[in-house]
């Protein structure tokens, strides 16, 4: 992982091999993005006329542009980046009072990031003006210094791809706790995250569900959280017919992992429950052509999970934190679950499979009825779990489902102050009449329209009454097809780790109780 200091020393005298400034996009051309004296420092280094050298290069100032010029005489560094930073506080959406916006720094800072893999050092001299400020340039640098090369062969030139090695944040209140506190919590949330790409990264034939079962026994402990693994044996006596349902074609039994951090303080337990398909084919319901390529991606949601139990530890947040880990893989063989097949579930009712390809509900049904027996103050879900959210929200949006108005504000809530995108959606009553099936309690589709509001009202049958619960569908922000962006990189992005965890951390200050 990049290993990131906080200094206040100044940027020119800085020996890294590049120093990063932020510029805004002003009304005539860039400027320097206001509130940073460590990047003015440079300017008058350098004789005052950076903005408008920039400019010559063709820079504008907008959002994640990048420019590079050498630095010249009066700089330690050789090399100065600019990232855009969009309008200047105060002239557009970018701007939040006096200053920029978190999630407009930590992008800014993420794609600074990005730009400067194969580099060894960097020092960034973005604005700083608080310990808020502090922390998303942080957590945004350490995200963007992110990748994932554990299967490059031997031919592969990893000097030139490394992530950036070593970034020096620049701020000239470095000394004060509050933003030494903020850097601290970074890093963790940074590695966290970290751990979940890696996990949505790896191949399925590396990660089937007794892989990834081992992978959590194997790390967990490091960090005082527990683990219990209910094997196939367990899952069949437990009567857990969804997952088996769902593991029964595969070669590589299911499993449901829990894992648990307590702490003597804490004053409310919450629960989490995390879809962990190692990848779905469809099963006999196969997918069609195309769709099957990143179906590694699908057990994203018991990814964040697990990252966010550790989190949750490695911060020593005064909260309960228990997560369910439903693994299985869904894959089409002689044993296979067929259509019209009957399955008794965990809770006891009964569930004819239309869809083979509607599985994540049926593994998340049997996690969310046996979390739902320990009593948690508050239970969320999180899962890829249906293409028609991606139609809804498009692919950096997750949705927000739930059966108690205030906890799931609380939970969008957490999501924009983590800097996630999220939207609130309804589980409208009338949509259950369509699960209705002539030979089992529940069918696992129903009508085409409003899919993914759908899956949520299936989900919420397996939800014990009494028990305030929130669904995230994750499915168009979990896996980036496409290139880059700010300080998500291609591949596995680790949605929804940064929600839960201040999610957790909202908990711990006893706000489940106000919600």
């Amino acid at each position: 992982m990049t290993v990131l200091t906080l200094s206040n020393l100044p940027a020119t005298t800085v020996p890294a091999d590049a120093v990063v400034i932020g510029l805004a996009k002003g009304e005539s051309g860039p400027l320097l993005a206001p509130g940073s004296q460590v990047a003015t420092a440079v300017d008058d280094a350098l004789g005052g006329g950076l903005a408008a050298t920039l400019a010559t290069l063709g820079a504008k100032g907008e959002a994640e542009e990048i420019t590079r010029l050498p630095a010249g005489e009066g700089v330690a560094a050789p090399l100065i980046v600019a990232v855009g930073l969009g309008p200047a506080p105060g002239q557009g959406e970018a701007a939040e009072g006096a200053g920029y916006r978190p999630e407009t720094l930590r992008r800014a800072a993420g794609a600074a990031a990005r730009a400067l893999a194969g580099t060894g050092h960097a020092a960034l001299a973005l604005p700083v003006g608080d310990a808020a400020a502090v922390a998303a340039v942080a957590e945004g640098a350490l995200l963007g210094a992110y990748a994932f090369t554990a299967f490059k062969g031997r031919g592969h030139d990893g000097a030139a791809s490394a992530p950036l090695a070593r970034i020096t944040l620049l701020d000239p209140a470095a000394g004060e706790e509050t933003h030494a506190a903020a850097v601290e919590r970074a890093l963790v949330v940074a590695e966290e995250v970290a751990r979940a790409r890696d996990l949505v990264n790896t191949p399925a034939n590396a990660l089937r569900p007794g892989d990834f079962a081992a992978v959590v026994e194997s790390a967990a402990p490091e960090y005082g959280v527990t683990v219990e693994v209910l094997g196939e044996e367990e899952l069949t006596e437990g009567g857990y017919g969804g997952i088996l349902g769902v593991g029964q074609g595969s070669s590589a039994p299911p499993r449901l992992v829990r894992v648990a951090y307590t702490h003597p303080a804490a004053g409310a337990t919450l629960a989490l429950v995390g879809k962990g398909i190692t990848y779905d084919s469809g099963g006999l319901s196969l997918k069609p052509v195309g769709h099957n390529e990143t179906m590694k991606c699908d057990m994203s949601g018991a990814a964040a999970v697990f990252s966010t139990v550790v989190a949750a530890a490695r911060l020593g947040l005064a909260v309960n934190l228990t997560g369910w880990l439903a693994l299985a893989e869904n894959m089409p063989s002689g044993s296979s679950v067929r259509p019209g097949d009957v399955l008794t579930m965990y809770s006891g009712k009964t569930v004819e499979v239309l869809n083979t390809d509607a599985e994540g509900r049926l593994v998340m049904a049997d996690a969310l009825a046996r979390a739902c027996e320990e009593g948690p103050d508050a239970l969320v879900d999180v899962a890829t779990l249906t293409g028609a959210m991606v139609v809804a929200l498009g692919h950096r949006t997750f949705g927000v489902l739930g059966n108690d108005e205030a906890f799931r504000e609380l939970v969008d809530q957490a999501a924009g102050e983590a800097g996630e995108q999220s939207w609130q959606l309804p589980m409208p009553p009338e949509l259950l009449d369509s699960l209705k099936s002539p030979v089992a309690d529940l069918a696992n589709v129903g009508e085409r329209m409003g899919g993914g509001l759908l899956a949520g009202v299936f989900l919420q049958e397996f939800v014990a009454e009494g028990t305030r619960w929130a669904h995230l569908d994750i499915a168009g922000p979990a896996f980036n097809e496409g290139a880059a962006f700010g300080y998500t990189p291609k591949g596995g992005t680790g949605a929804a780790v940064r929600t839960l965890i201040r999610l957790a951390e909202r908990a711990a200050a006893g706000e489940l109780a106000a919600a």
